[in-house]
C-alpha cells in the first residue's frame, strides 16, 4: 500500500518519521466506518473517527476525518480535571477563554483564538470532557486554506466510541498511554 504524502489536506512540514515507533497509524475498520484501529509500535487500540468516515478531499463541515500524514503539534489539557499529561510533545494547559476559529472567511481560520470571539469558533474549554486532552494535528495549518477543514484534533472519545466531527478520538486511559510515547518525530498517518 502506498501513502500519499501530499494528500490535498496536508503537506508534511517535517521529514518522515525516524522509525516505526514514531508512526501513529489510524485505519478505518471498513470503507465508510466511523471507528478504526490506532497503532503505535506494540500499542493497538480502537478509536473513533469522523461521522463521514475518512476522506482525501476534506471540506469544512463534512464530518469526515482527513486522510494524510500529520505532525502532532501541541497537547492541550484541562488542568482542573487532570494532571499534566506525560509526553515529549509541548503540553499547554487550557483556559476558559481559548477557542478555535472554524469560520472559513475569517483571517484566523483554523487557529487558536481568544474568546469572546465574534466569528464562528469552537470552545476549547468544553463541559463534555472531549477536550480534557486535545492534540492539534497539522492539518490545513500552514497555510490554512479556506474551506479545507478546521479543528482537526486528536482528542478524548465519547463513551462507545461514537463518531467525531472529523477528528480521531481515544478513551482517556488509551490517550494517556499513547501520549506517553509521542514526541516531536511522531506522525499520525490516517488511511
Amino acid at each position: 500500500m502506498s501513502i500519499d504524502l501530499h494528500a490535498p489536506d496536508c503537506t508534511p512540514s517535517a521529514p518522515p518519521p525516524a522509525g516505526p515507533a514514531d508512526i501513529l497509524r489510524v485505519r478505518a475498520l471498513s470503507a465508510h466506518a466511523t471507528t478504526g484501529r490506532l497503532s503505535l509500535g506494540p500499542i493497538t487500540r480502537p478509536c473513533a473517527l469522523g461521522r463521514g468516515g475518512i476522506t482525501r478531499m476534506k471540506r469544512e463541515g463534512d464530518g469526515a476525518t482527513p486522510a494524510g500524514i500529520f505532525l502532532l503539534k501541541t497537547v492541550y489539557f484541562r488542568p482542573d480535571r487532570l494532571p499534566r499529561p506525560r509526553s515529549r510533545l509541548p503540553v499547554v494547559p487550557l483556559s476558559p477563554e481559548m477557542g478555535w476559529c472554524d469560520d472559513p472567511v475569517h483571517p484566523r481560520y483554523n487557529r487558536m483564538v481568544t474568546r469572546p470571539f465574534a466569528a464562528s469558533h469552537e470552545e476549547m474549554w468544553r463541559e463534555d470532557g472531549l477536550y480534557d486532552i486535545v492534540v492539534v494535528l497539522d492539518c490545513n495549518l500552514a497555510p490554512a486554506v479556506r474551506g479545507r477543514g478546521s479543528a482537526i484534533f486528536f482528542h478524548l472519545a465519547r463513551p462507545g466510541l461514537t463518531p467525531t466531527e472529523g477528528c480521531v478520538a481515544l478513551p482517556r486511559a488509551d490517550m494517556l498511554k499513547v501520549l506517553g510515547t509521542c514526541g516531536p518525530a511522531t506522525r499520525m498517518i490516517i488511511d
